[in-house]
Order: structure tokens, then C-alpha cells, then sequence
């Protein structure tokens, strides 16, 4: 296995165990350092100067390390084929097509094919969420205005 599938495998509980107390450390580091805006990591015998930045995405990456996840980095510029935004969203192909030809996520094309940026993907997902949300706290409402016992 190359070093480019090692990430798009769940860790093993070894992995998973160290990523966990990596994370831990992390998240101390970066509360005790509050206003640092870089930091120094020493690997094996070679010192690195991280931005904090990096190392918030780090620890937040062996955080889902720690629970099992496989973790894949993709930058909020490239561009994903119409497979790729669905399983991002966890819905189907077709569904996404449909999503697409409404307008609902701009996408371009790429001869024959749609291409979908990143972060409209993720902006797409984010306004699902919050009327998702919103919906669910309406229903709560109404369920305590109807006095359902909840």
C-alpha cells in the first residue's frame, strides 16, 4: 500500500489510539498558547515553524483519526466530479445531476462533464443544514404550542 492510500483507509486502533492522545496534546498546546501564531515541532532531529493555522487542522484531523474516521484534505478550490459531491453529500449521483440542472450548486462543465467547486459544494451543504435546523426547531415549537409532550 503506498503512503496515498494509507489515507483514504480508517486508521487501525494502534493508529487510532496514538492520534487520540496526539490530539489531546494538541488541543493543550493550543489552549496554553492562546495568542501564538506559530508554532515550533520538532520531527525526529529537524525543528519545523508551523502557523497555527496548521496546527488547528492537525489536531482537528487526528481528532477523526482518534474516532476511526479516514480523513481526506481537499482544498476549498478543486473541483469535484458529480461522484465525488455525491458521496460528500450522501446522496446519489442522479441527485446531484438534478441539483445542478435546477441551480441549486453551480457547476461548469468540462466538455462533457460538470465539474462542482469545492466550497460551492460545501456552501450548498451548509444552507441544507441550517434549513434542515430550522425546520426541526419550527416543528419543536409547534409541538410544545400543540402541548405534544415534547
Amino acid at each position: 500500500m503506498s503512503a496515498a492510500d494509507d489515507r483514504t483507509f480508517p486508521p487501525d486502533p494502534e493508529t487510532a489510539a496514538l492520534a487520540r492522545s496526539s490530539a489531546e496534546a494538541m488541543s493543550r498546546l493550543l489552549a496554553r498558547e492562546g495568542g501564538a501564531e506559530r508554532a515550533r515541532v520538532r520531527l525526529d532531529d529537524t525543528d519545523l515553524v508551523l502557523p497555527r493555522q496548521a496546527l488547528s487542522l492537525l489536531r482537528d484531523l487526528l481528532v477523526e483519526m482518534a474516532q476511526g474516521n479516514a480523513v481526506t484534505v481537499v482544498p476549498t478550490h478543486a473541483e469535484l466530479t458529480t461522484q465525488q459531491a455525491a458521496e460528500l453529500l450522501n446522496v446519489s449521483r442522479p441527485h446531484v445531476v438534478k441539483l445542478l440542472e435546477e441551480g441549486a450548486i453551480p457547476f461548469h462543465r468540462v466538455g462533457t462533464h460538470r465539474r462542482i467547486r469545492y466550497a460551492d459544494l460545501m456552501a450548498y451543504k451548509q444552507e441544507r443544514e441550517e434549513r434542515s435546523r430550522a425546520a426541526l426547531d419550527a416543528l419543536v415549537e409547534q409541538g410544545q404550542d400543540e402541548d405534544m409532550g415534547y
